[in-house]
């Protein structure tokens, strides 16, 4: 028999405030539009029984968990969360966009750091074993995890593959709900499913290329 993951992204957040700052990523809360994207993953989810439920700790997965999954007692993961990337202003001017627009390019090698901090390597290194960790229970059916774009194709990609491989044009949309089959294989059988726009027919940039139209204006102006 297979169990079953809900493998979901948090709603949309800013990462800069209102001058083009970079807020600290480990406290940004949900936008308007990502708490409206929670309400509809909650819809999506009603029918599905969840025994455990699951977030990486930062405030952006537990707020949308609350939303999705009212009621529901959250586990904190904090081996979880997201990609770690160092201080914007330690990467070359020079090679900023680059950096956003292609974090996620192709199989990305292990040693890549992402926005300079940690690598994909470092990422598999906590993943892995949480994801092992939480296989291990037999004690559940169905798991809602409420993660992060990295995170989650850094399990796409292991579900797939079943190596340390890191496909990075799995997009994660905000609010997006990806699911998961695992017995003695895993069946991958639904990736990037935004209740709010099933055809993802509002853009068609990568989230980390919107992250990147939101902040260059400002960099424009010398901000900050």
């Amino acid at each position: 028999m297979r169990r079953r993951i809900y493998l979901m992204r948090h709603g949309a957040v800013s990462y800069f405030g209102k001058g083009g700052s970079p807020l600290h990523p480990d406290e940004v809360g949900l936008t308007d539009e990502g708490r409206a994207q929670a309400e509809a993953a909650r819809e999506l989810l009603a029918p599905a029984r969840l025994d455990r439920v699951l977030t990486s700790g930062l405030p952006r997965t537990v707020e949308t968990a609350r939303i999705v999954a009212p009621g529901a007692q959250l586990e904190e993961w904090p081996a979880l969360r997201e990609l770690r990337g160092d201080r914007l202003s330690a990467i070359a001017p020079d090679r900023l966009e680059h950096e956003f627009v292609h974090a996620f390019r192709g199989v990305v090698p292990l040693d890549k750091r992402f926005l300079g901090g940690e690598t994909i390597g470092e990422l598999f290194d906590r993943v892995l074993p949480a994801l092992e960790r939480l296989l291990a229970d037999p004690a559940w059916d169905t798991v809602l995890a409420v993660l992060h774009g990295g995170v989650n194709r850094a399990i796409l990609s292991y579900a797939l593959t079943g190596e340390r491989l890191f496909l990075g044009h799995f997009e994660q949309a905000p609010g997006c709900v990806n699911v998961l089959d695992v017995g003695e294989d895993w069946i991958v059988r639904a990736v990037n499913l935004a209740p709010l726009d099933l055809l993802h027919a509002s853009t068609r940039q990568t989230t980390m290329e919107g992250y990147w139209a939101e902040l260059a204006p400002f960099l424009e102006r010398g901000l900050p």
